[in-house]
């Protein structure tokens, strides 16, 4: 009888597919990690830049024109699931507090018929335009998704928050702006 031999194993494969799923992991986990990242560049700390976009209507939507409101400022996508998890809590409190001064502007980093019919889909009771890379840039580079941003009503951005953060956060920073 002849000896039967072991099947030759591709190391290189593995390392490559460990690799992936290692990286996966690490994008996951950023993105879904609440974090408060301090505001320490000019474009992170002090007034918050303006902005006009189009919304998901065709209309313009400026920061300047909710100057007076508590604004909180969502970077989101629709294929990203931390975002998708915040939206409700964003219509929550959009609803709960819009009469006390508070404002949310969703800006979608996505297609803008992808964001259109996101917001149509789930109902999203705010203004939602639709950015990129120039306006993530000008709010100091959004590297990870969501990125939302907390704007009192002078204008200045107060706090900046990285990956899912829960609702009850969110409303705490308000409360401490009205």
């Amino acid at each position: 009888m002849g000896k039967k031999s072991l099947p030759k194993i591709n190391y290189s494969k593995w390392f490559v597919w460990a690799a992936v799923i290692i990286g996966a992991g690490s994008v996951y986990y950023n993105l879904s990690t609440p974090e408060q990242t301090s505001l320490t560049s000019p474009t992170q700390k002090g007034a918050a830049p303006q902005f006009t976009l189009s919304d998901i209507e065709g209309r313009h939507v400026s920061l300047s024109q909710y100057r007076g409101k508590v604004v909180i400022l969502d970077f989101w996508a629709t294929w990203c699931p931390p975002c998708k998890k915040e939206i409700p809590d964003f219509i929550s409190l959009q609803h709960q507090y819009a009469s006390q001064g508070l404002q949310i502007i969703g800006i979608g980093l996505d297609e803008p018929s992808a964001v259109a019919s996101f917001a149509r889909t789930n109902g999203i009771n705010y203004p939602v335009a639709v950015g990129d890379d120039a306006i993530a840039n000008l709010y100091g580079g959004v590297s990870g998704i969501p990125t939302t941003f907390i704007i009192d009503r002078n204008g200045n951005i107060k706090n900046r928050f990285e990956g899912f953060t829960d609702r009850s956060v969110f409303e705490a920073e308000i409360k401490k702006l009205f």
